[in-house]
């Protein structure tokens, strides 16, 4: 029990920063609607923050001192480098090899900078997830055989965001699965899994502009 106690606690000190960058900028895009930069600048001051924490604590666990000024502003600005540097390579570099078709690539890009987030962490989690759908109009209801629908939140809304995306399910473990649904909710994203096209897991973002949105 002691051993698992400490593998649990390295997981948790691990996966805390990511947990506080995605959990925490959906906390502020629900509850304060302060537009999506800002949000996502939010849960990356709370990460910058865990971080510096984390680097004090070494440092003093080593050193038996806290630093001079000097020291500390070194601290800081690390950390929000460290966090600038994720969030660049999370919102502008997920793989060709994640996405189903080559022309998800500019639907990516139309993706609300939140759920882009969600989706390359958990790329390092799981980097056989492939996406299968992003932004859509109308049309694209049509030329599938659906009935169009009128909330959907794989439209782009008033902020030029889509809010929604379909992952894939078909072909994959069920266990696996399980855990991508688990992720998304764990994080605060909604999920459901359901048959349009094909066996698939829809994952939204909270909308404010359509709160019954799917």
């Amino acid at each position: 029990m002691g051993i698992l106690f400490k593998i649990l606690r390295v997981v948790l000190v691990i996966v805390l920063p990511f947990f506080l960058l995605i959990r925490g900028s959906i906390f502020i895009h629900a509850n304060y609607n302060l537009g999506a930069w800002i949000s996502l600048a939010g849960g990356a001051i709370l990460t910058a923050l865990i971080l510096f924490i984390y680097m004090t604590f070494i440092y003093r666990r080593f050193t038996k001192k806290f630093g001079d000024s000097d020291n500390l502003q070194r601290r800081s600005l690390f950390s929000i480098a460290l966090v600038g540097v994720y969030c660049a390579y999370g919102l502008f570099f997920i793989s060709a090899g994640n996405m189903k078709s080559p022309a998800l690539k500019k639907e990516i890009t139309e993706m609300h900078p939140i759920l882009r987030m969600g989706i390359s962490t958990f790329i390092l989690i799981d980097k056989k997830m492939i996406i299968t759908d992003a932004s859509r109009v109308p049309e694209d209801y049509k030329k599938m055989g659906l009935k169009t629908a009128n909330n959907s939140l794989h439209y782009k809304q008033k902020d030029g965001y889509a809010y929604a995306i379909d992952l894939r399910t078909n072909g994959r473990n069920e266990s696996r699965n399980k855990m991508m649904e688990f992720y998304f909710n764990a994080l605060g994203f909604k999920t459901l899994r359901h048959i349009g096209t094909g066996d698939h897991l829809h994952v939204s973002l909270y909308c404010h502009y359509r709160p019954r949105g799917k």
